[in-house]
């Protein structure tokens, strides 16, 4: 299948590894010229909490590689913890990083998208959004937000060809998830029983699901949440 992203300029955060780095690597198998963002990222550093260098990353790709066609919103996760534990500043470190980096992102390259009758957007979230895990009170509410602001762009923009859409993890093996459980033997054991499919997810499979939603293939699809968990969720 040719999802006609030769050519495309991707900008993918949280590159640096997991999910995103993922991401960035299918982009680029399918054609895609992909800047990768991250803290640790020399050409494109950027850390998700400073809104206020979303410009001036946006202003580095498209000076390096043209205007940006797709946009992958990733960012690790808050920390877990007793929900009524976070401090005022972790709330709002959380709110920096989850709802206030995308918009930034998105304020930047929207016009250009609009312009050209073509975009993609896509939000790397949680299966926490429709389901609360109880330790993850920060993730669980700021994702939360992030996707209520995705529906309400989507429907703003659908008809100027500019799609928003977000994937939502279950147990997807990733450094993240072997912190949670100690180990990823430990995540592996206990999907055996707990998630359906019997495994845990891997990054390859998100970046498919990603792929395919940043791809011309997938014009008609805005507005939505796609999860990729193996069945994990219950809820409709």
């Amino acid at each position: 299948m040719d999802l006609g992203l030769t050519g495309r300029v991707a900008l993918v955060t949280g590159a640096s590894k997991g999910i995103g780095a993922a991401i960035a690597a299918e982009l680029e198998a399918e054609g895609a010229r992909v800047a990768r963002s991250s803290r640790s990222t020399e050409r494109f550093a950027w850390d998700t909490s400073d809104v206020d260098g979303a410009g001036p990353l946006v202003d580095a790709v498209e000076a390096g590689l043209g205007p940006v066609e797709i946009l992958v919103c990733n960012t690790g996760g808050p920390p877990p913890g007793e929900p009524l534990s976070f401090t005022r500043e972790q709330w709002e470190t959380a709110y920096r990083s989850l709802v206030l980096a995308p918009i930034a992102l998105i304020e930047r390259v929207l016009p250009r998208m609009r312009e050209r009758g073509w975009g993609r957007v896509l939000n790397v979230a949680s299966s926490s959004v429709r389901e609360p895990i109880a330790p993850l009170v920060l993730s669980n509410t700021h994702r939360s937000a992030t996707i209520a602001g995705f529906k309400t762009f989507a429907r703003q923009y659908a008809a100027d060809g500019v799609t928003f859409n977000s994937l939502l993890t279950g147990r997807i093996a990733t450094d993240r998830l072997r912190d949670n459980y100690g180990s990823l033997e430990g995540a592996e054991e206990a999907a055996k029983t707990q998630v359906p499919a019997g495994r845990l997810g891997t990054p390859e499979e998100m970046a498919a699901a990603a792929a395919f939603l940043a791809s011309d293939r997938a014009g008609y699809i805005t507005g939505e949440t796609l999860a990729v968990d193996g069945g994990l969720l219950q809820s409709i």
